[in-house]
């Protein structure tokens, strides 16, 4: 065992240092702690350095948390996977199919448009040169990017990852409990799971610890994120998390904490093929190898920000990769799946 770790610890510091890494890698299995390192600086300014309970941005890979928040009210009986958007949201999108359902929404399948549509855009950062990044505090600043915009595609017709279907999600959660999106998160999922470091944090005001995320130049310069994310994340991105606070979620999740077993099972079920042996379930990416289930998994990339963490069933092992660096958190995984998961 010992040299099973020691091989691990080795193998995950090459390529951190191969990758220029900065951030936290935390792995798990059977419980106990196989590796908790952490490279490079939090705050390069005041050579702050990262830390084990450093928070970091995770981008999109808290669609989880709309996903969880949905399925909650669900199960309280104020929704159902088969509402139309349109019985259930006040808001009015007017060119909008008035069939999209909520489950179309939850699996990136409702042919709605986005505001960032990852098929013809590559920078996030670029939607923010005419438009305030500090302005962009609620749910309802993003409308007037996609509201009255034409579907993209009939729903149901096709898997299209969309930013803009978890805002709407998140707007259906305010509507339906009468709290802000990120108040009802900290409160029901966040609280429930013991995971007091995290958070819906401004960028003009973070809290102690917490990672800044920056960009690196060609010409070895570099910048921070502020003026290329949205000042405060929402349902479709934007929360900050640690290292051990990702671990509890996946805990109180796949121990039923958070959802009852059969809501859980939905959420987890593969409804989209998106390509070769990757599926979609709800606000969560799910992984084959051949016919058997692989792992289950969450992944974020925003300017200064990128992250990754896996659950891998067959060998209870939970794997957590935390950068504010745009880069990263893939090749770990990687070299962590051809360490531990044969």
């Amino acid at each position: 065992m010992m040299k099973r770790i020691t091989d691990l610890t080795r193998r995950i510091t090459e390529v951190m240092e191969n990758v220029d890494f900065s951030g936290v890698v935390l792995i798990k299995q059977n419980g106990h702690t196989l590796l908790s390192t952490t490279r490079a600086y939090a705050n390069r300014s005041d050579e702050r350095l990262n830390q084990p309970h450093t928070r970091f941005g995770i981008a999109s890979g808290c669609k989880i948390f709309t996903a969880v928040s949905i399925c909650q009210l669900i199960e309280q009986g104020k929704l159902s996977y088969d509402s139309r958007l349109a019985d259930v949201l006040s808001i009015k999108f007017p060119l909008w199919d008035q069939g999209v359902t909520i489950h179309q929404l939850l699996t990136h399948t409702s042919g709605i448009p986005d505001y960032f549509d990852e098929e013809v855009m590559e920078d996030f950062a670029e939607l923010w040169k005419e438009r305030p990044v500090y302005s962009m505090r609620q749910l309802n600043d993003f409308l007037p990017m996609f509201q009255h915009q034409p579907m993209k595609s009939a729903p149901g017709e096709r898997f299209h990852y969309n930013n803009a279907a978890f805002i709407v999600l998140g707007l259906i959660v305010e509507e339906h409990t009468g709290q802000s999106f990120t108040d009802y998160v900290e409160q029901n999922i966040f609280n429930k799971c013991g995971m007091s470091d995290s958070g819906y944090f401004e960028t003009d005001r973070l809290p102690r610890n917490t990672a800044i995320g920056y960009m690196d130049q060609e010409d070895g310069s570099w910048t921070s994120n502020i003026f290329s994310i949205p000042v405060k994340g929402g349902a479709d991105g934007g929360a900050y998390i640690t290292a051990p606070d990702m671990i509890r979620f996946w805990n109180a999740l796949f121990s039923n904490e958070l959802l009852g077993e059969e809501t859980t099972g939905k959420l987890i079920t593969p409804y989209v093929h998106e390509d070769d042996e990757t599926f979609y379930g709800q606000g969560i990416w799910i992984n084959r190898r051949g016919e058997a289930l692989l792992k289950y998994h969450v992944m974020g990339f925003d300017p200064g920000v990128s992250f990754m963490s896996s659950v891998y069933p067959a060998h209870n092992l939970q794997v957590v990769v935390l950068s504010n660096k745009e880069s990263g958190p893939y090749p770990i995984t990687m070299a962590v799946e051809e360490a531990l998961v044969r």
